[in-house]
């Protein structure tokens, strides 16, 4: 069986969709905050735990996480951890695992940039 393609994780203007954040909590900036706390706290548990799960936690745990960042706008880690969920029990893991930190790194640093300002 072939393994399925790895797509980068694409590239957006803010590493959070500003926008789509304030229509999800109907312009509620007390949820906004909560929202990004806990996607900041979730990015941190899950990452932490996907470097020793077997493949099966790993589709688990990325799937997870591409719903929090698909609630959010964090357009980017959701591109990356569908990747890593179709990538998740083959060679190619280890690069889409890279991929998804990344993508992470930025929404968290844009979510705590959010949060202090």
């Amino acid at each position: 069986m072939a393994e399925p393609a790895l797509k980068t994780a694409t590239a957006s203007p803010e590493a959070i969709d500003r926008a789509h954040l304030s229509r999800m909590t109907f312009g509620d900036a007390s949820l906004e905050r909560e929202l990004l706390q806990l996607f900041d706290r979730q990015c941190e548990v899950l990452l932490s735990r996907m470097d020793d799960a077997d493949a099966g936690s790993v589709k688990v745990l990325a799937h997870t996480l591409k719903g929090s960042a698909s609630g959010i706008g964090a357009w980017s880690v959701k591109d990356a951890a569908l990747t890593l969920e179709l990538a998740a029990a083959t060679s190619r893991r280890g690069q889409a695992l890279n991929e998804l930190a990344a993508a992470v790194n930025a929404a968290r640093a844009a979510a705590q940039a959010m949060l202090a300002g």
